[in-house]
């Protein structure tokens, strides 16, 4: 019942918000707060739980089946810092109302992360989207990019769900998630329904060319909300790679690895050299976001248990520096009402704290040595290399050498040379604003010096059938 209350809490408490007085924003954004800690500690204290409840028995058995282990562990405690960092210091219209749409955010997704049914995956999958969707229709600047969003993502549902039925009736349950020895399918319709599965996990990571609701989406969603959007919900597709595409339908995922590889060079590349060219702060970040997320599909891809355990190590570090680069541009944004670096400049002469703050997580973005995201890419480029793909860990050097030149571009555009006349500068980092970016950073710097915890999981579960050969 405590792992249900997990995915559940943030729904019913997100719901009862409406019960509060709707202009003290204050109270809202307490018992916000009070929620999003009540779930991290939840998260923390069912580690190691699983419930099941039946729920279909034809044409498939199906359950709720929730489980706390292993990935899954790592992807909620993710989820759950970066929901409470990004309600701590929230300033939108309409609070109230905002701060429910953040909390069943978080709760549809810990259900999609717990989730061991596919059934329920599926469910959870479309239900993450209509919050992220109603969040850009009412405080987003254009409602062409909320249903772009729709669009793309539902398509993508649309051909999980229409794979789930079909596995199914095929295998006759769904209830496989995390399942090891699971007998595969071998029949006729095993590379349909990895089409249909690869399908939708490639919309939401994304990958090119089925990206281009993605640059918009984080550009027009208030900062709160794409700071658990781009650390979190970007992460499902890859999710789903690793539990179900992999480890359930290895013949199909080795026959398509060429492909994937290949589709993640070109997503390092292109997201790296257009991150490179932009002008608009948060669409530079959402370009870094799509190189950083190619490198991943190729490790996944590579199907080396280094590289494998780099990818974890690599999904919660571009959690953790994407989530705090966006909470940064929001202060930033808040204060200067532009995130244009054609109009920003010389913030970190009077912002010392800002500055301060925005360099570590920038320094995490672009792999410095001893902050997470070098671990999980030197994990990453050294499996890829020992499963013999060394042309593709040479090519993926050279994205990773643009980040440099990016994120550098980026922190200097914003926060070095002269500052910019007809903008004041407001105030630098307040305390509450600190106290939501600290635990973010914190976690980059622990996870760079000691990434042990998160590269230890069980990678059992998510193994590729050993008869299988490349």
């Amino acid at each position: 019942m405590a792992l249900v209350a997990v995915v559940m809490l943030p729904v019913l408490a997100g719901l009862a918000l409406y019960a509060l007085p709707r202009d003290d924003r204050r109270i809202c954004k307490i018992a916000a707060c009070g929620v999003a800690l009540a779930t991290l500690v939840l998260v923390v204290l069912t580690h190691g739980q699983s419930a099941t409840y039946g729920w279909l028995s034809r044409p498939f058995t199906a359950a709720f089946h929730f489980s706390n282990g292993g990935i899954s562990t790592w992807i909620a405690l993710l989820l759950s810092l970066c929901t409470l960092c990004a309600i701590l210091t929230c300033n939108v219209p309409r609070l109230r109302n905002f701060l429910t749409l953040m909390l069943l955010l978080e709760g549809s997704m810990m259900g999609l992360f717990l989730a061991r049914d596919l059934l329920l995956f599926a469910l959870f999958w479309d239900l993450m989207l209509i919050p992220v969707f109603l969040g850009l229709v009412g405080w987003g600047e254009h409602t062409a990019t909320a249903w772009r969003y729709l669009i793309y993502n539902f398509a993508g549902g649309l051909t999980l769900l229409l794979a789930t039925a079909a596995f199914g009736i095929a295998y006759g349950s769904t209830d496989v998630i995390g399942v090891a020895g699971l007998a595969h399918l071998g029949n006729v319709w095993q590379p349909w329904i990895f089409a249909g599965f690869a399908f939708a996990f490639l919309v939401k990571t994304p990958v090119w060319p089925l990206h281009t609701w993605m640059p918009a989406t984080y550009a027009d969603t208030p900062s709160p909300m794409v700071a658990v959007v781009s650390a979190v919900q970007s992460k499902a597709g890859l999710y789903g790679f690793i539990v179900i595409s992999r480890a359930l339908l290895p013949e199909s995922s080795h026959a398509a690895a060429n492909l994937m590889i290949w589709l993640g060079i070109v997503g390092l590349l292109y997201g790296a050299v257009v991150a490179l060219v932009q002008t608009d702060a948060k669409r530079l970040v959402a370009y870094s976001s799509l190189s950083h997320l190619g490198l991943i599909l190729i490790a996944l891809f590579s199907f080396n248990e280094l590289a494998l355990r780099g990818a974890v190590i690599y999904i919660i570090a571009h959690g953790l520096f994407s989530s705090a680069l966006f909470l940064v541009l929001g202060y930033v944004e808040q204060r200067e009402e532009t995130r244009s670096l054609l109009r920003l400049g010389g913030l970190g002469w009077q912002n010392p704290r800002i500055a301060g703050a925005f360099c570590l997580v920038a320094l995490a973005a672009l792999g410095l040595p001893g902050l997470a995201g070098f671990s999980g890419e030197l994990l990453i480029l050294a499996g890829v290399f020992q499963s013999g793909n060394i042309s593709a860990a040479l090519v993926a050097l050279v994205p990773i050498v643009i980040a440099s030149a990016y994120m550098l571009r980026l922190f200097q555009g914003l926060m070095n040379g002269p500052q910019i006349a007809d903008l004041p500068i407001r105030k630098d980092l307040s305390w509450l604003e600190g106290l939501a970016l600290a635990p973010l950073i914190a976690a980059l710097v622990f996870l760079g010096v000691y990434p042990q915890p998160v590269a230890s999981f069980d990678a059992s579960s998510y193994a590729v059938h050993a008869a299988v050969k490349k």
